[in-house]
């Protein structure tokens, strides 16, 4: 019978997250402060970030120490399984191989604790004790409640408002494990009051609930600000991903020719791909690299490489990025963690350098992907992930046409438990799909700071 998982041992998990930024084709362009066009003061970060992260975001060291008491907690369920999905391969009739690296395994059901974990433990180390932030479709804000948990740490969350609507049970997740959550726009900050009496329907974006999350942490006592992708500390955390799937390939001899995650922030993709870029940049490896976002928020695709707010307010310094405006608000789709209106300035680098891929997917092709897989692999995926998913299809029946014996990975980033109600209305033949129309992302786009 053939393996269908890879498992390493506990003792095999990394010991050590990589930092691509040595590795980077150039210097990552700093961020900046947005009153005087320079590169911004430490002392402004340190107001919301502890210094132990501060230092892993600007670190010239290619490798950082795992401590042992986050790799005690990543043990609950790492190192995660390499499956390999003989079924969707035969039922693409396709000659390649396809493998998923499961994500889906952890507490609360995705990638997104590798970096919880870190930053509640560093938050803990130097004293504090509340972590705000935000969340999209809630797998950051459950994975951070659940790492506070651990921790003890008071959370408190903000929840783009269309997704506190649609998934319910995210919500609940993260009170259990003792965490606030507030639907965002919320009555809880000045900002937030004040877009809902500009209009009380507002659903919500992740720049806004990010300028929430970020207004409250500089009002509150004890408090630091938590982000679940974007930052480049983030992304390190997240390359144990990547790290993992390495040696579980290496152990079947295995090397791959695609590599594909679906993108919002850029985190779990990032963690996927940022161990094998390193040889790709020195013209050693021509692995190819997609990312996957929706047509409804396409800002690989669509968006400048330009320097921007990460928030919608302006609270956050200037970060060079692709783009679609920071004042961009995304339709509700159901994929909304992959809303944001930025990219990581890493991955931005690596689209801007054409050394990571992009393209863009409907919903509908998205879920159908996912039921697809649902079907052979036996997995629902979450929404995000199906984006995925979609494109791992799509080469697979690319490699049924030419008859090329490819070897393609992604990452299975999380489950779709939890969002069962987009797989009924996808069902039910009531998705639809949207692509962003030209006009209103040139609108947003002329808001953009003047600085190239």
């Amino acid at each position: 019978m053939e393996d269908r998982k890879i498992f390493l041992s506990e003792k095999e998990m990394p010991c050590a997250w990589y930092n691509v930024l040595p590795d980077l084709p150039e210097q990552l362009p700093p961020p900046l402060d947005p009153k005087t066009g320079k590169p911004v003061e430490p002392s402004v970060l340190a107001a919301i970030f502890p210094q132990s992260l501060l230092e892993q975001e600007m670190s010239a060291e290619t490798w950082i120490e795992i401590p042992d008491e986050i790799r005690r907690v990543y043990s609950m369920w790492r190192p995660t399984p390499l499956h390999r999905a003989i079924d969707l391969e035969k039922y693409l009739k396709t000659p390649a191989r396809i493998y998923f690296k499961n994500e889906s395994v952890s507490p609360p059901g995705s990638h997104k604790p590798n970096t919880a974990v870190a930053q509640a433990y560093y938050n803990k180390k130097e004293g504090v004790k509340r972590l705000c932030t935000e969340t999209g479709a809630g797998q950051w804000g459950s994975a951070l409640a659940f790492a506070c948990n651990i921790f003890g740490l008071e959370c408190v969350v903000y929840m783009v408002k269309v997704s506190y609507q649609q998934k319910p049970y995210r919500r609940v997740l993260m009170q259990t494990w003792n965490a606030k959550i507030y639907p965002s726009p919320s009555e809880n900050t000045n900002y937030g009051r004040k877009l809902l009496s500009e209009n009380p329907d507002n659903p919500g974006s992740l720049g806004i609930a990010i300028s929430e999350a970020i207004e409250d942490t500089i009002t509150s006592k004890d408090t630091k600000y938590s982000l679940g992708s974007v930052l480049n500390h983030v992304l390190l955390h997240q390359t144990i991903v990547g790290l993992e799937t390495e040696k579980q390939l290496k152990l079947l001899g295995e090397k791959p020719d695609v590599l594909v995650g679906c993108v919002g922030g850029g985190s779990n993709f990032a963690g996927l791909v940022l161990p094998f870029v390193k040889d790709k940049i020195k013209g050693k490896s021509d692995v190819e690299i997609i990312g996957v976002e929706p047509t409804a928020c396409p800002t690989m695709t669509k968006g400048p490489y330009r320097y921007d707010y990460g928030d919608t307010s302006g609270l956050t310094p200037l970060l060079k990025m692709l783009t679609l405006g920071h004042d961009f608000i995304p339709p509700g789709i159901h994929a909304g963690g992959l809303r944001y209106h930025g990219l990581a300035p890493i991955v931005s680098l690596l689209v801007d350098k054409k050394i990571v891929k992009a393209e863009a997917v409907p919903q509908t092709k998205a879920f159908e992907a996912a039921v697809i897989f649902a079907r052979t692999e036996g997995f629902v995926p979450a929404p995000e992930t199906s984006h995925a998913i979609r494109v791992v299809i799509d080469e697979a029946k690319k490699c049924a046409q030419t008859g090329e014996e490819k070897c393609i990975v992604f990452n299975f980033s999380g489950h779709g438990h939890f969002d069962l109600s987009a797989y009924d209305a996808y069902l039910d033949g009531k998705l639809q799909d949207y692509e962003y129309p030209e006009e209103k992302i040139r609108e947003s786009l002329e808001k953009l700071p003047k600085i190239e």
